[in-house]
């Protein structure tokens, strides 16, 4: 399967996920809108990856507060599937639910606007993340809504995933990402997801760039540091995330 924007990728899995376990990294699995993609469907999905991938070393399970280690997955546009039909996947009462199933996991999905916190409590969600895009680009993005989304989750028992992108912003000698992670980590989040990676053609990167001009481009660097800086930057960052997530939980 593939989404409108891509290629179908599944058999770079096994390749990611043995790379991802040299290198102690753990793989979670992101869920794109497709042609045809409703609850029978994603319930497929969902035995299809648990059956190949799970007994995988590098595969990703999330430790709930009731001690249990589920399986995350990430569901982007989320709210393309109507919230009864969310329901027949993820309420313990519908008709193919996967709670309390050797299919059960950890549900993150999309928050783009305000209006999409009414459908996460009826559709059975376990908690929201943000992605989009950059500061101010829609409510769920927007650092100054992280506390009152935070609010909410809380209230309600769910994960919230602040997810940090830059959308072709400036990054002002790292200025704009450090306000991002650091906007991210007021709210003690339960996870800090990061887009960036390597979204060139969104606009938003952390890997390794060094100066590069062809006959028709001159791509961006991070002059005057060091190719590796967002590398860095990222991982220092998430040190004192865990130091300070484990004072929270205290």
């Amino acid at each position: 399967l593939a989404d409108d924007n891509g290629e179908p990728s599944e058999s770079l899995v096994p390749f990611i996920l043995d790379a991802a376990y040299r290198y102690a990294v753990k793989v979670a699995f992101h869920i794109q809108p497709y042609k045809g993609r409703d609850d029978h469907t994603v319930h497929e999905n969902i035995k299809y990856i648990l059956d190949n991938y799970s007994s995988c070393s590098a595969f990703y399970k999330y430790k709930t507060s009731t001690g249990r280690s589920l399986p995350l997955f990430y569901a982007y546009d989320s709210y393309l599937m109507p919230a009864e039909s969310w329901a027949n996947l993820l309420t313990p009462t519908g008709s193919h639910s996967v709670r309390n199933t050797p299919y059960d996991g950890v549900f993150i999905v999309l928050l783009v606007e305000e209006r999409h916190k009414h459908n996460i409590l009826s559709a059975g969600y376990d908690g929201t993340y943000t992605y989009l895009a950059s500061n101010g680009f829609s409510f769920g993005s927007s650092h100054q809504n992280w506390k009152v989304i935070k609010a909410f989750c809380d209230s309600n028992n769910l994960i919230i995933c602040p997810w940090n992108n830059h959308n072709t912003r400036n990054h002002i000698n790292r200025k704009y990402y450090e306000t991002a992670l650091q906007a991210a980590l007021m709210v003690k989040p339960e996870i800090v997801s990061i887009t960036s990676f390597n979204e060139w053609h969104e606009g938003t990167q952390i890997e390794k760039a060094v100066p590069k001009t062809t006959a028709t481009c001159l791509y961006l660097d991070y002059l005057l540091h060091q190719p590796n800086t967002y590398l860095e930057l990222t991982r220092r960052r998430a040190e004192r995330f865990g130091k300070e997530k484990e004072q929270w939980l205290m």
